[in-house]
């Protein structure tokens, strides 16, 4: 009988499902059923309803991995996170009770891949290719970092400003996965996240997109 959970990988904003292609390879080649779904980036209310609705499909125990706002969606879950028996955080948002994210992006300087958003007529903000290839995919192939640009999901502006209810990592166990490099997210931002909710953390000589260059690393920490 199979006793490995079920894993499910939430994308972060400017980016899709695709972007954890290689960690799903090195996930499914031992044996997980995994799952990476699309999440609409319309208000953070949408993306937890998307990431309830995926979690209703899982069949026992599951995982649950969230990067960059992904981190925003998984600990939205609050108390409530139906199946998922631990959280793992990829260069990712752990806001805790009270806080926003533009809240947070406001106490420092404007990381480089954030300089020069672009928020479209209907309240979405986009990343130009000029921020995005060298800082937001630092690390990555500039190749794959222009695919990576030309897919990208805008995120709507309003997930800035809402504010964090009771996080779901009070209530569940979390591993954290600090991109030391990340010019989207302060490395000293991720440290602080993952002290504060006693997570299992592991350090990755890493740009923001960590599960792009390093699928290696990330997927072994989801699999703890």
């Amino acid at each position: 009988m199979d006793v490995r959970p079920n894993i499910v990988l939430v994308h972060g904003a400017w980016a899709d499902g695709s972007c954890w292609s290689g960690v799903i390879e090195r996930l499914q080649a031992t044996g997980y059923h995994v799952t990476a779904p699309q999440f609409p980036l319309t208000s953070l209310a949408d993306d937890v309803a998307r990431l309830r609705h995926v979690l209703e499909q899982q069949h026992g125990p599951t995982v649950l991995a969230g990067h960059s706002y992904g981190g925003q969606i998984v600990t939205a879950l609050g108390t409530d996170a139906p199946n998922v028996t631990e959280l793992v955080y990829i260069a990712a948002f752990g806001l805790d009770q009270g806080e926003s994210l533009g809240a947070l992006l406001a106490q420092g300087p404007t990381p480089p891949a954030l300089e020069h958003p672009v928020t479209d007529k209907q309240g979405f903000v986009w990343l130009p290719e000029d921020d995005f290839v060298p800082h937001f995919a630092s690390g990555v192939d500039p190749v794959r970092a222009r695919v990576l640009h030309a897919v990208q999901q805008p995120l709507n502006g309003s997930t800035f400003t809402d504010v964090m209810g009771v996080p779901a990592w009070k209530s569940l166990p979390s591993r954290y996965l600090v991109a030391a490099g990340d010019q989207a997210i302060p490395p000293d931002a991720e440290r602080l996240f993952a002290s504060r909710m006693g997570a299992t953390t592991v350090e990755v000589a890493s740009g923001h997109l960590a599960m792009v260059s390093h699928p290696d690393e990330v997927a072994r920490l989801i699999t703890g």
